[in-house]
């Protein structure tokens, strides 16, 4: 299965396939950075699931999230997996109080937990639901009893952290997405399909009643149903869930989707299908957010539940490692051209799949994110033509001052690549300074190369090992 896209409207094509590890020969790849061809705009797409602050505080990464400059935390399986913030439960512990008073609530703790995001400049997408439920016994992702009632307590946490209510906050948050994954059961929810709509149609009326302003949606899926070339077959919940906003008039701002793979392409395809599906279905101002996406290596799930240790360790060990961190860059570079309004990689925290260890230690895909934000820094899009071989995926662009100049090089494949840059229409004269940084199975985003081309042209080779990650600065001297 091949796909392929365009990068950037260059003539740089990357073309990348399922068995992207299979090892093929190396190739020698020429491209063009043409600083004269501006491009759009590189977009942010780097938003995460989890917020910094974990196991109760004594793990801290907020100067991590600062160094990739998060644009968006969804709040979903905050703690993981002890829920203790976030959750309706945990906000709301009495279903039987009064849902107007403010006594009914404690905010406290997560209070603390979104002012840790706030404090580091994310936005903030807020899941209104319960975390997942791997165990046997099921306590929380039940229907509620009361669906006017559960949404009454979900507007009282919006007028909480937007409005100031009950020594509340003003926040600003834009995103209230109504539960998550709601046909994983009974992990997710125990209910029925049409409980689940009821409660969307409540509570997503309910909010925007109360206030205008903010953008309501869902529900989360995980299962994404058929993918016919670029053809969506949506699965019977989500033609329910659509049928149900059109039939009840009920709002959908954005509607949000799940995936996890080992082909990038998949992603960017199950992107296009999604707007074509809501465009044709007339919702074609709803907003499309992918806000959990992950590598699943070899396309298999061998974590849930726990099976052979050891191979579960190794699983994790590819997700979070060099392989995991070539698919997440490949990923990011690809979602340029997608037609996606935002996107929340799963996961920033210190769970199997956090980008941190359980002491806070930064894994592989912690880099491969922070590599992609140097290329955000420098946010004008610039061409980059040339063929590209199987598994390389390349972007660059020029930052605000027209000073610096940076190429994101990912070689998400089993083969070796020699590349070469060959950078033309450079917004200076004279000389530059050019410096390579390294993302790969011995490096995190170490310098590689260092040359200074004295003619304001810069032709530079590269050697891209199988599942590696190459940031190139170009900056002017003075």
């Amino acid at each position: 299965m091949n796909a392929q896209t365009t990068l950037f409207g260059a003539r740089c094509v990357l073309a990348l396939s399922a068995v992207l590890f299979t090892a093929t020969r190396a190739a020698a790849v020429e491209l063009t950075i043409d600083c004269g061809r501006p491009a759009g705009t590189i977009r942010a797409l780097h938003g995460v699931n989890g917020g910094p602050i974990h196991a109760g505080e004594t793990i801290d990464l907020s100067g991590r999230h600062r160094e990739l400059g998060v644009p968006l935390t969804r709040l979903h399986d905050c703690h993981w997996p002890n829920a203790d913030v976030v959750d309706i439960h945990t906000i709301f512990p009495d279903f039987a109080a009064d849902p107007s008073r403010p006594e009914s609530y404690d905010f406290r703790r997560t209070d603390d937990y979104l002012q840790a995001i706030v404090n580091v400049g994310s936005g903030i997408l807020f899941r209104l639901g319960e975390n997942i439920e791997h165990t046997k016994r099921k306590y929380y992702v039940h229907p509620p009893a009361d669906p006017q009632k559960w949404a009454a307590v979900c507007v009282g946490i919006v007028r909480h952290y937007n409005e100031g209510w009950a020594r509340g906050f003003h926040h600003k948050i834009r995103y209230w997405e109504i539960w998550n994954e709601p046909e994983n059961r009974p992990a997710m929810w125990t209910g029925t399909d049409e409980q689940y709509l009821n409660l969307y149609v409540t509570a997503a009326k309910a909010i925007k009643r109360h206030c205008k302003d903010v953008s309501v949606g869902g529900p989360a899926m995980g299962y994404f149903g058929r993918l016919q070339g670029d053809r969506w077959q949506p699965p019977d919940l989500a033609l329910a869930f659509f049928q149900r906003c059109k039939h009840d008039a009920a709002p959908l701002d954005f509607f949000t989707w799940h995936t996890y793979s080992d082909d990038p392409c998949e992603i960017v395809r199950r992107a296009r299908a999604v707007r074509r599906w809501l465009d044709a279905q007339g919702f074609a101002k709803t907003e499309s957010l992918l806000d959990e996406w992950a590598f699943l290596p070899d396309s298999e799930w061998c974590t849930i539940p726990a099976g052979d240790a050891g191979r579960q360790q190794r699983w994790f060990q590819r997700q979070g490692g060099p392989e995991g961190a070539a698919f997440a860059a490949a990923t990011l570079t690809l979602l340029q051209d997608a037609p996606l309004d935002g996107a929340a990689f799963y996961s920033a925290d210190i769970q199997g799949f956090g980008m941190f260890n359980e002491y806070g230690v930064p894994k592989k895909t912690f880099y491969a994110l922070k590599a992609f934000k140097m290329l955000v820094d420098a946010p004008q899009r610039i061409s980059a033509e040339g063929p590209c071989p199987q598994g390389l995926a390349v972007a660059a662009g020029i930052d605000r001052l027209h000073e610096r100049v940076t190429v994101l090089a990912t070689n998400f494949s089993a083969a070796g690549r020699k590349l070469t840059l060959r950078l033309s229409n450079l917004p200076w004269k004279g000389p530059l300074r050019c410096e390579t940084l390294v993302l790969d199975a011995g490096h995190d985003l170490s310098p590689s190369s260092v040359e200074r081309p004295a003619d304001g042209q810069a032709r530079l080779e590269q050697d891209l090992v199988p599942a590696s990650v190459h940031v190139t600065t170009c900056q002017r001297m003075r």
